[in-house]
């Protein structure tokens, strides 16, 4: 009898390049589909913000913004300029420091974002059930830790 061969040990360098092989090209397949099911004129960035202040359900800053979602402040400006053209979002001036702007999800706003939600729900439904919702749990854990690590950096 043959003796079992031996597995190669994989190095943690070869783990750390396959996993975030996976997640790129995962992030670019879902931003890809998901973008093709938002409501015409919607892009990925403007459902991002417009999600974030219906969840926060308070005013933000742009700075604010812009650190919530790790871009500049010249891009969340070019977003929000374009979120307050459709109507989406109001932005106020702050009354006790004119330099400064407070930005608030619109009832236009909040109708789109319900109306995004509605859209693209089933399409990342459909994944979870293919996948089962208990291994997406099961993953979820680490996914949270490896964002909260590579926010902390």
């Amino acid at each position: 009898m043959k003796p079992p061969e031996k597995q190669p040990v994989e190095k943690t360098e070869d783990i750390a390049v396959a996993l975030f092989g996976e997640l790129f090209m995962a992030d670019q397949l879902a931003r890809n589909r998901i973008s093709k099911v938002l409501p015409k004129g919607m892009e990925l960035s403007h459902f991002g913000v417009l999600n974030h202040l219906a969840r926060v359900n308070d005013e933000r800053t742009p700075a604010q913004l812009a650190r919530a979602f790790h871009v500049t402040r010249g891009a969340m400006t070019n977003t929000l300029t374009r979120l307050e053209w459709a109507g989406h979002i109001h932005i106020r001036p702050d009354w006790d420091d004119a330099r400064r702007k407070f930005v608030a999800i619109s009832p236009a706003g909040r109708a789109a974002r319900d109306a995004a939600v509605q859209a693209v729900a089933p399409l990342i439904g459909e994944v979870v059930q293919a996948l089962g919702a208990d291994r997406v749990r099961a993953v979820l854990p680490v996914l949270r830790e490896m964002r909260t690590r590579l926010e902390g950096e």
